[in-house]
């Protein structure tokens, strides 16, 4: 194995002058940390044990004892995580994601997804000798189900490391785990238990690549539509580790950074296990993946003698680089070969009501709004449960049965957010639609991520059914609505995805090839040159064709596409081309950003949440909560609670259908 780490062992070592070194420093009144920091940072974990030894020898003292004793706080769970063996640290983080009240899983899945055989074996050898308990006892003890099941099977350490790989059974365990998931109802976890559990890294690639040919849609998909909950997590962590261990953890290292506070002990657990192994692979996947480098990130979200040495330990800023290292630039091209191949099942949240009967519901309604007060729960528990074809029945009958305009009655009975959301839901799509783009164009200022959104993400007929109800609503065309609030090229981009004629085929691979080589030469052009040559590939190409072209750009070019337009491109042009890509990545996840953004922070974007929960109920707002979760570690769910109130918040959590 090539280790690619940021911590090597230091050059003409001296373990006795550097238990001195570290003597003098803790000497006296207060302590030289920054001297403690640079020295421990700059000695491989194995030297560290020798200088722990001649620490012993020389003063009779027990090191990590006294470091415990100078320095507090994050810093010296820090410094002395760093002075253990990897296997004591690796058993220590065990044992205390299991004592005590309530279990850290995320602890217990990324160590245990994560590990060799021999790691494994080392560190329940470690917790033996540290604990006196059997480490497989005490996680027995504290999980349950299916999970506990695939966390027993990871701790025996037997995954098939020989690389020897058999055609017939990749053949045979693509074919078992698809018979055991997405073919029936209901799931076989204990054969998806077996095969990830047990099967070499070379044979699980394999047997993933035939999986997509066979489900059209991959594993990780069907693992989220199958599995739920800690068990769901666990697999998914397994096949990410699968895939590649370095952008597991920089998707785990982001994700303990970002928001409001920090995940210290998952930022330090990674830092110290890694630092020796693979963190210059894990640092250029995190650029990949957040055009940011960890150097960055962790320099903005810690402080002190704290981050100095998770500074040291990540080794030096990214963001200075221009093109992928090997391991970064194969995994973008998996990546984007991973989205070419599959074809994702969609699920809404909001499905036809059964025995639906539209006169009951009108009556219902009008009595809900008759005399004094009205009866919110009755409207939300009609309009929420009720599919968009369903509503327009109830409208009808509405007006049939009692002569008055629903719309008119529940907009003089309703307020505020609750109203624009049940308004919303009982327009047609593209009504909608239509009324959400004028929203975005009117009065002082523009909602360019409004008009983005909508219009990259609307099919063709969509886009052709919104032109039509905008001109019936107000009586000019869209196109020239938007020719008169932008201008530039963020103006013809527009106008180019309003006219609805995007490419509706597969990917033509001669095609995608040459597509993919004019993206690369125009990056090379002057800036107009090169907005006018993606313009005419990533607005008119279809969906699957522009992730073989993405796949292909890769290959060319060395370069990840979502990055060239972060570095080249600005201001809405750049955010245009952004979600476009996005989009042809994965839409639900490109979505379940926006949601995201709309609800983070301070205050929220009533008109973006509002938005995307109407129009994705009856698409794809199921895969979108899937994403959320896996991304924000945080359910839509939660957030939703957390960041709205009343009746508007209950209409919400209606529509986003439960809890992850």
């Amino acid at each position: 194995m090539v280790f690619r780490g940021t911590i090597t062992d230091a050059p003409d070592f001296d373990p006795t002058a550097d238990a001195e070194a570290l003597y003098s420093a803790m000497k006296g009144i207060g302590s030289d940390k920054e001297a403690i920091l640079d020295l421990v940072t700059s000695r491989s974990n194995a030297q560290r044990q020798e200088i722990i030894a001649a620490y012993k020898s020389n003063f009779g003292q027990d090191l990590i004892d006294d470091l415990k004793y100078e320095l507090t706080g994050k810093f010296e769970r820090l410094i002395v995580s760093l002075m253990r063996t990897r296997a004591y640290h690796d058993a220590k983080e065990i044992h205390d994601a299991i004592k005590g009240a309530g279990t850290n899983e995320r602890c217990l899945i990324e160590v245990l997804a994560s590990r060799n055989n021999k790691q494994i074996h080392d560190m329940v050898a470690a917790y033996k000798d540290a604990y006196g308990r059997d480490m497989e006892e005490d996680v027995i003890a504290d999980t349950s189900g299916h999970f506990k099941k695939m966390l027993v099977v990871l701790l025996q350490g037997t995954r098939d490391e020989s690389g020897v790989v058999d055609a017939d059974l990749v053949q045979q365990d693509a074919q078992d785990l698809y018979a055991a998931g997405e073919e029936q109802w209901g799931t076989d976890e204990a054969k998806f238990i077996m095969i990830l559990g047990s099967r070499s890294v070379t044979h699980l690639h394999m047997v993933f690549d035939e999986y997509e040919k066979i489900a059209e849609l991959s594993i990780e998909d069907s693992i989220k539509n199958e599995l739920s909950g800690d068990f769901e997590r666990l697999m998914l962590a397994v096949v990410q580790c699968i895939r590649s261990v370095p952008m597991f953890f920089a998707k785990r290292l982001y994700k303990s950074m970002k928001g409001l506070g920090t995940a210290d002990n998952t930022l330090i657990r990674i830092m110290i296990s890694r630092s020796e192994i693979d963190m210059l692979d894990i640092r250029e996947c995190f650029r990949l993946r957040y055009e940011k480098s960890l150097y960055n990130m962790i320099k903005d979200d810690t402080s002190g003698d704290y981050k100095r040495t998770l500074l040291n330990l990540c080794g030096g800023d990214d963001d200075l680089a221009g093109e992928f290292f090997p391991e970064a630039a194969q995994i973008a091209y998996k990546m984007w070969e991973l989205s070419a191949m599959t074809r994702v099942q969609l699920r809404p949240t909001v499905r036809p009501a059964p025995n639906f009967d539209p006169a009951a519901d009108a009556q219902a309604l009008r009595k809900a709004m008759k005399g004094f007060g009205t009866d919110e729960d009755a409207i939300i528990d009609i309009v929420a449960q009720r599919t968009n074809a369903q509503r327009q029945e109830i409208r009808q009958a509405f007006k049939s049965l009692l002569g008055r305009d629903l719309m008119k009655d529940l907009k003089s009975e309703l307020s505020k957010n609750l109203e624009r959301l049940i308004i919303g839901l009982m327009l047609t799509p593209a009504e909608f639609d239509a009324k959400m783009m004028r929203k975005a164009m009117e009065g002082a200022g523009t909602d360019e991520h409004a008009l983005i959104e909508i219009l990259v993400t609307r099919s063709n007929q969509e886009i052709h059914a919104m032109n039509a109800a905008y001109q019936g609503a107000y009586k000019k065309s869209l196109e020239d609505a938007i020719q008169s609030d932008t201008s530039g090229h963020f103006c013809r981009i527009l106008v180019s995805l309003v006219q609805g004629a995007r490419e509706e085929g597969p990917a033509d691979v001669e095609r995608a090839n040459a597509d993919a080589q004019e993206l690369a030469d125009a990056c090379n052009a002057d800036s107009d040159d090169m907005v006018m040559k993606f313009m005419s590939i990533l607005c008119t190409r279809s969906f699957p064709h522009l992730r073989k072209v993405f796949q292909e750009f890769v290959k060319c070019s060395n370069k990840d596409i979502e990055q060239i337009i972060k570095k080249e491109m600005s201001g809405d042009v750049k955010n245009a081309f952004y979600a476009i890509v996005r989009s042809v990545k994965n839409q639900p996840s490109y979505f379940a950003d926006r949601l995201y953004k709309a609800m983070k922070g301070l205050g929220t974007d009533d008109r973006a949440l509002i938005r995307i929960m109407v129009s994705r109920t009856e698409i794809d707002l199921f895969n979108i909560r899937k994403e959320f979760k896996e991304t924000h570690d945080a359910s839509l769910h939660e957030f939703i609670q957390g960041d709205t109130s009343g009746d508007y918040r209950k209409t919400l959590l209606t529509l986003c259908g439960g809890e992850d």
